[in-house]
């Protein structure tokens, strides 16, 4: 951002601290996509505040970044600001101050219903399988993924191989038929 940017600009670096599952990544990489690694040690160097937010979340095949948790961190840093130069009591801070504590009791909302749904899906699951019910689930879903094109893959070549027996039969029968239709030509006419 800095080469286009220049340098000076960026104040502060917000990044996701989500878990990461591996599946997806290796799906994202074979895509030719790769994760953004923070370099912390040039961020403090060049005084950018870095700030940790799990800002993820996993959307059917895809790894997706909660606008919600995005916007929310956002406007924390501006609320923050403002309470650092005395501005607690400006409207602009009331409004933002509070859609903050919206927005956060939303987020905290989804996750206690998410977290419900997925106990009572496994009343009787360990402490692990519900912390990396996600995680489980998604492989899941990539053997599955996988069964299903192992699947097609052997339709395909089974059409293929039956596409082949064809040729291989049509052939045979062709030179079945030019050997009969030879040795008729070749037979000396009977006298009746």
């Amino acid at each position: 951002m800095q080469e286009h940017a220049g340098k000076g600009i960026i104040d502060y670096c917000i990044y996701d601290t989500g878990e990461i599952i591996p599946e997806f990544v290796r799906r994202y990489n074979k895509e030719g996509q790769d994760l953004v690694e923070q370099d912390t040690a040039k961020a403090k160097e060049e005084k950018i505040r870095l700030i940790q937010r799990n800002l993820s979340y996993i959307d059917g095949e895809f790894i997706r970044h909660n606008p919600e948790a995005i916007a929310s961190a956002i406007i924390e840093l501006i609320c923050e600001d403002m309470k650092f130069r005395d501005m607690e009591n400006d409207s602009r801070y009331v409004m933002l101050n509070s859609k903050l504590k919206d927005t956060k009791k939303k987020l905290r909302t989804t996750k206690q219903k998410n977290n419900k749904t997925k106990h009572i899906k496994n009343e009787r699951t360990s402490k692990f399988a519900m912390k990396y019910q996600d995680r489980i689930d998604s492989i899941k879903q990539s053997e599955k993924r996988t069964q299903i094109k192992r699947g097609e893959k052997t339709k395909i070549e089974k059409a293929e191989n039956n596409k082949i027996e064809q040729k291989e039969r049509k052939t045979v029968e062709k030179k079945q038929l030019a050997k009969r239709l030879a040795g008729k030509r070749h037979m000396p006419k009977s006298k009746h």
